[in-house]
């Protein structure tokens, strides 16, 4: 009894150290088995945020080729707006100058046709005018030949005949007088003269018809003061 109390108070027994071999050795397993997992566990932390890392790439990259898509999309439809939008501009613009093109021929043919018949009414009443003249004139000459025959049959002939003398001496005084004035007048002057005298020519055919129609007048008006 000794023996196994000195074994029990002293070194351990063989059965005790293998016991404490087990236990020693179970404890290293669950504390081998503890760093495993804690291995394992960064491990798939690891392979976790790099498949997330690949998940976050291979989203980017597909967001991108859709944006990508998504923009060339947008830029075509972007495009076909604007050639569309181009073409009815054009389609607009040449509708337009066609309108236009209508309009001026239709107001330059109302414009032709207003000038035509401005220039009839024109030529009608110049003609008009050109008639009533000629009738008019017709009529002052003709009393303007009666008056002048009326004069002459009422103004005796002595009288007649000292008029024409007189009237020839005036035209050969007024001869001399204007050779007089040619001889003594500078060349300047006598071109103006000469100007003027050509104007006066040119004019004389109203003159004379406006001097015909005073002389009728005052003959006219003279018999009727005398038959009154």
């Amino acid at each position: 009894m000794n023996d196994e109390s000195e074994n029990t108070m002293g070194s351990p027994t063989p059965e005790e150290l293998r016991q404490q071999v087990e236990r020693t050795r179970d404890e290293l397993g669950q504390t081998v088995e503890a760093l495993a997992g804690k291995a394992d566990v960064k491990a798939q932390a690891k392979e976790k945020t790099a498949a997330a890392k690949k998940q976050a790439a291979e989203k980017t990259a597909e967001l991108k080729e859709q944006a990508a898509e998504k923009t060339a999309a947008a830029r075509e439809q972007a495009a076909e707006k604007t050639a569309a939008a181009r073409e009815q501009a054009a389609e607009k613009a040449t509708a337009v100058k066609e309108q236009a093109a209508e309009k001026s021929a239709e107001l330059k043919g109302q414009a032709a046709e207003k000038t035509a018949a401005a220039k009839v009414q024109a030529a009608e009443k110049t003609a008009a005018v050109k008639e009533q003249a000629a009738a008019a004139t017709a009529q002052i000459r003709e009393k303007t030949a009666q008056a002048a025959q009326a004069v002459k049959d009422k103004t005796p002939e002595p009288v007649q005949e000292k008029t024409a003398q007189a009237a020839t001496q005036v035209r050969e005084s007024a001869a001399r007088a204007g050779q007089f004035a040619v001889d003594r007048t500078p060349d300047p002057l006598l071109e103006k003269a000469d100007r003027i005298a050509k104007a006066a020519r040119a004019h004389r055919t109203q003159l004379l018809a406006g001097g015909a129609v005073l002389v009728a007048f005052l003959l006219i008006r003279r018999g009727r003061g005398r038959d009154k």
